[in-house]
């Protein structure tokens, strides 16, 4: 049975059969601005009082040319970079709280807070079109979702790289790394999306939870407390250089960003 929630200006939230889907829909490029993390973080609380709700599945809407190419640059500024930082790192806090089986499907590209979403979800399925990337080092800042999840998933060495060169990646090379468990032509991503969902509804959702919970302690032990140390380094050492409002605004103002190294 579908079940259509309250209305969002941002994004569609639905559950059907058991799966809970929050599609973006913030054309053209589904950035994550402040309001629309908290549309999010407000769906994925509903997700919590649901116990028969087996899965969560990430996309865009038809009419978005990315999954999302990460969060508001406009609200990286002094007066809001508090409230956004804990916005975005809310979603991530709530996902490990729901402690279900998360899936994203990406169609396009997927950077910044995108690809740090991408790199917390449990499966993700891509079309052969799909890109990656990590590109905050080039305004001056860093992902810490990233800094904390990739080393993880896509070995030590490749991270480190990704994240310090703001390379992008393509959805094979993604796949040949570990961060994309599937790549099909765009045509067939709600097919490919659907043979996955048929298997996780013949499961308990509680059971799926634990196993969920059980891995998070194996794999991710500490992401929170890690988090919140990477938060300061980030909130109260970074954000406090020249440089890393120097990038800011120079992305703003389209231009490039002239580095004083400190």
């Amino acid at each position: 049975m579908k079940v259509m929630t309250k209305e969002f200006q941002d994004i569609k939230f639905t559950i059907d059969d058991r799966v809970a889907r929050i599609t973006f829909a913030r054309p053209p490029l589904n950035v994550f601005n402040i309001a629309m993390m908290a549309e999010i973080g407000e769906a994925l609380n509903e997700c919590i009082s649901r116990r028969e709700v087996v899965a969560i599945v990430f996309d865009a809407a038809a009419d978005a040319r990315a999954f999302s190419a990460g969060v508001a640059i406009e609200e990286h500024v002094p007066e809001t970079i508090f409230q956004m930082l804990d916005s975005f790192h809310s979603i991530f806090r709530a996902l490990a709280q729901i402690s279900k089986p998360t899936i994203a499907v990406v169609d396009g590209a997927a950077l910044g807070g995108g690809c740090e979403l991408v790199a917390a979800c449990d499966i993700v399925i891509a079309s052969e079109r799909a890109r990656f990337g990590q590109p905050e080092i080039k305004l001056g800042v860093f992902p810490p979702v990233a800094a904390i999840l990739l080393p993880r998933i896509i070995g030590e060495k490749r991270a480190r790289e990704l994240i310090l060169t703001g390379e992008l990646i393509d959805a094979g090379e993604a796949r040949r790394l570990g961060l994309v468990s599937y790549v099909v032509p765009s045509a067939e991503l709600e097919q490919k999306t659907e043979s996955l969902l048929v298997k996780l509804r013949e499961l308990s959702a509680s059971s799926l939870a634990m196993t969920r919970a059980a891995l998070d302690l194996g794999g991710r032990s500490g992401f929170e407390s890690v988090l919140t140390e990477v938060e300061d380094l980030y909130l109260n050492e970074l954000m406090k250089t020249e440089d890393a409002s120097e990038g800011v605004h120079a992305f703003m103002e389209k231009r490039k960003p002239e580095w004083r190294n400190k």
